[in-house]
């Protein structure tokens, strides 16, 4: 990585984390460029204004690391319930980035600057959209292989297990971890009865 590619993503990585606790709206260039020690001249020849700054948080930072904590390992699974439910178990209580009283970055994004920024409605629905296809995609694929009931509907179990995440992630922020922990017990319910004959999910 080149100097001004390392300068980019510094940029980003320490807007991220202001954002991530502040939120956008709340976090001004000026702040940004305090926490980065580069120059405001630096961060305009990176970014035109804090919008585009924002558009390449999520595609840059936000959308490789969803990719890699949601997305990949349900591409590699072989037991497709079970993989679900530890990429939600991952997240929820062992994902270093995620704090609990801050929630995820990318639910809080959706839920400020969705309704307000067009363009930060189709980045943030674009992320949305891509998890739930890799819940369908391998819900589809156990279907195929008998590892789900026939009658399971990927769409709608996909739609399920994104708002419940965004929904307990919001909860943490006040209750605390212990809802995660109640969250994931009926989480794990839920999975066992999209198994035929509903066999034990954990062992």
């Amino acid at each position: 990585m080149n100097k001004s590619a390392g300068t980019r993503l510094h940029i980003l990585q320490k807007s991220f984390e202001l954002i991530y606790k502040n939120g956008f709206q709340a976090t001004s260039i000026d702040a940004i460029i305090a926490s980065t020690n580069v120059t405001k001249g630096a961060f305009f020849y990176h970014f035109k204004n804090k919008e585009e700054m924002g558009l390449a948080l999520i595609s840059e930072v936000l959308s490789p690391g969803m990719h890699d904590a949601m997305i990949s390992p349900l591409q590699a699974a072989t037991e497709p319930l079970e993989a679900i439910y530890q990429m939600m178990e991952r997240l929820l209580l062992h994902d270093p980035l995620f704090k609990i009283e801050y929630g995820c970055p990318a639910v809080n994004l959706i839920e400020e600057m969705g309704p307000l920024n067009e363009l930060f409605g189709n980045a943030l629905r674009d992320l949305l959209l891509a998890w739930q296809n890799a819940i369908q995609l391998v819900l589809k694929n156990a279907k195929i292989s008998g590892k789900v009931e026939a009658h399971t509907e990927p769409e709608q179990v996909a739609i399920f297990i994104t708002a419940g995440y965004g929904g307990i992630r919001n909860m943490g922020k006040i209750l605390g971890k212990d809802c995660y922990v109640t969250f994931l017990t009926q989480f794990r319910t839920y999975l066992n009865s999209l198994q035929p004959r509903n066999p034990s999910l954990m062992h």
